[in-house]
C-alpha cells in the first residue's frame, strides 16, 4: 500500500469515526489550506461517502472533487451544527470568508452592503458600501436587498439631510463661508455643512437622529422631535419648529410604510411583512408541525420554447440566501413547462432525495394545479416527500396543494402569502435573468 493509499484509509476511518448529527465538514491539503467546506445532515454519513471503495466521485459529485480526494485530500476537520438549516449557514458564512478552491459556486466575492458613518469627522458623512472601514465607522446592517438600501437613502436624505460626499470639511475652515453648495442642498436633500450652512452642532443632531431612526427606536426619535419643536415654538424661533415639524411629518411617513390601510387596489409588495410572522402563519396554513426554516422557489422561462431553462431561489428565515439558488438548462422538450419543471425537480432535489443535500420545509411551483402536478410526480420518482409542496397561481393569488379538494384563498395581506409572493416573484426575477443570459449567448452565437 502506497503513501497515498495509506491516507486515504486513514481518512475512511476517521470519517467513519464522525458523530452522526447535522455539521460542516473541511477537507485540506497536507499544509492544513482548507480545499472545500461542505455541510451535511448526518456528518458520518455524507463524510465517509467521499472514501467508499469504489465510489464513483466522477458521476456523483464531478471530476474536479474526485480529483481532490484522490490527490489533494490530508486532513479532515468538522463542525457539529445543532440542525441542518445551521449547518447550511455556516457552511455559506466559511466558504465566504476562507474561499476554498474547490467551493466554486458559492465563493463569490459578493457580500451585504453596510450603510457607513463615519465618526471621526467634524461633519460624519453617510455612505453605502459593502467593504466597511474597520475603525472610524459607525455600522448599520448588513442589509439584505442592496437595490432597497439604495432606493432607501436619497428617501432619508431628504428626512434627515446628512451629506453622501467624499469631501474633507473641517469645522474651522474658513473657506466654507465662500463654498458653494452642491444640487442636493438645492433641493432640500443636504444642509451643507460644506458651505457653512449648518452648525457642526445641529448637523450631529441630524446624525443621531437618523442612526436613532435606523436602529428602530421611532418612538424614542418621534418624542424627541416634538419636544424640539415645541420647545423651538415657545422660543419663537417658527422657522426651526416649522423645520422640525416638516421632519416629523416625514419621518412619520417613513415608518408608516406597510400600514396604508385597508385599500384594496394597493399591491401587496407595498407592505413589509416579517418574515418569522410569515413562517408561522405558513406552518398555520399547511398544518405544519412547526415553523418552516427553508424554503426553495422554482419557476420556468423561455420564449417560444427557445433558450428554456429553470432556475431555484432559496429563502432561510424568510430571507434570500443566494449563494443556494441554481440555474438549469432544460434538456427536454423546451416548450412544454410542466416537463421542465419536471426535470428541474428531478436535478436539483435527486441528491435531497438520497439525503445527500438539505432538504427545505416547503417546495414553492408558481402556476396552478397542472405545474403542481408535474412537480409532484418528479418528486414521486425520487422517491422522497420531506417537503411541503404548493404551488402559487399569480392570476388569482390561489394557494394549491397535493390531495387538496380546492385551492386555499388567502387574504391579501396575509403574512403567509405574503412571503410566498416574495419567494415566487424571486424565482421569476431569476428565471427571467438566466433566461435573457441564454438568448444573449444564442444571438452572439456564443
Amino acid at each position: 500500500m502506497n503513501e497515498r493509499q495509506n491516507i486515504l484509509q486513514r481518512l475512511r476511518v476517521q470519517a467513519g469515526e464522525l458523530p452522526a448529527c447535522p455539521g460542516v465538514y473541511l477537507f485540506k491539503d497536507a499544509a492544513g489550506v482548507v480545499l472545500y467546506v461542505g455541510k451535511a445532515k448526518n456528518l458520518r454519513s455524507r463524510v465517509s461517502s467521499y472514501f467508499q471503495l469504489g465510489a464513483k466521485l466522477s458521476e456523483s459529485r464531478g471530476p474536479q472533487i474526485s480529483k481532490m480526494i484522490s490527490t489533494l485530500v490530508a486532513k479532515l476537520d468538522y463542525l457539529p451544527c445543532n440542525s441542518e438549516v445551521d449547518a447550511l449557514l455556516r457552511e455559506n458564512r466559511l466558504i465566504k470568508d476562507i474561499q476554498p478552491r474547490f467551493n466554486e459556486r458559492q465563493k463569490d466575492d459578493k457580500s451585504f452592503p453596510f450603510l457607513q458613518i463615519t465618526t471621526d469627522e467634524d461633519f460624519p458623512r453617510v455612505a453605502i458600501t459593502r467593504q466597511p472601514r474597520s475603525r472610524g465607522v459607525k455600522l448599520l446592517g448588513p442589509f439584505t436587498s442592496p437595490t432597497e438600501l439604495r432606493r432607501a437613502l436619497p428617501l432619508m436624505q431628504r428626512v434627515f439631510k446628512f451629506r453622501t460626499c467624499k469631501l474633507d470639511i473641517s469645522d474651522a475652515d474658513q473657506r466654507r463661508k465662500h463654498f458653494r453648495p452642491c444640487l442636493l442642498h438645492s433641493i432640500k436633500q443636504c444642509s451643507a455643512p460644506c458651505a457653512e450652512r449648518v452648525s457642526r452642532e445641529d448637523y450631529a443632531g441630524q446624525i443621531r437622529r437618523l442612526k436613532t431612526f435606523l436602529e428602530s427606536k421611532g418612538q424614542k426619535l418621534r418624542k424627541e422631535l416634538q419636544q424640539e419643536m415645541a420647545q423651538a415654538a415657545a422660543e419663537r424661533q417658527y422657522e426651526r419648529a416649522a423645520e422640525l415639524r416638516d421632519e416629523l411629518a416625514a419621518l412619520e411617513g417613513l415608518q408608516k410604510r406597510g400600514l396604508a390601510g385597508e385599500a384594496k387596489d394597493l399591491q401587496p409588495e407595498l407592505f413589509y411583512v416579517d418574515p418569522a410572522e410569515g413562517l408561522q402563519r405558513l406552518a398555520e396554513v399547511l398544518s405544519l408541525p412547526v415553523s418552516p426554516r427553508i424554503i426553495e422557489g422554482l419557476d420556468i422561462a423561455h420564449l417560444q420554447g427557445q433558450a428554456s431553462c429553470g432556475t431555484v431561489v432559496c429563502f432561510i428565515d424568510g430571507k434570500p440566501l443566494k449563494s443556494r439558488y441554481r440555474r438549469y438548462k432544460i434538456k427536454t422538450a423546451g416548450n412544454d413547462d410542466y416537463a421542465s419543471l419536471a426535470e428541474v425537480g428531478r436535478r436539483r432535489y435527486r441528491r435531497a432525495g438520497a439525503n445527500e443535500e438539505i432538504f427545505p420545509d416547503i417546495i414553492l411551483i408558481d402556476g396552478g394545479p397542472g405545474q403542481l402536478s408535474a412537480a409532484s410526480q418528479a418528486f414521486g420518482s425520487l422517491g422522497c416527500d420531506q417537503a411541503a409542496l404548493v404551488s402559487l397561481s399569480k392570476k388569482d393569488e390561489l394557494l394549491h396543494t397535493p390531495g387538496q379538494a380546492g385551492p386555499i384563498k388567502l387574504p391579501r395581506r396575509d403574512p403567509a402569502l405574503r412571503l410566498l409572493q416574495s419567494v415566487r416573484d424571486e424565482a421569476h426575477r431569476f428565471a427571467q435573468h438566466y433566461h435573457h443570459i441564454l438568448r444573449q449567448k444564442a444571438v452572439l452565437g456564443k
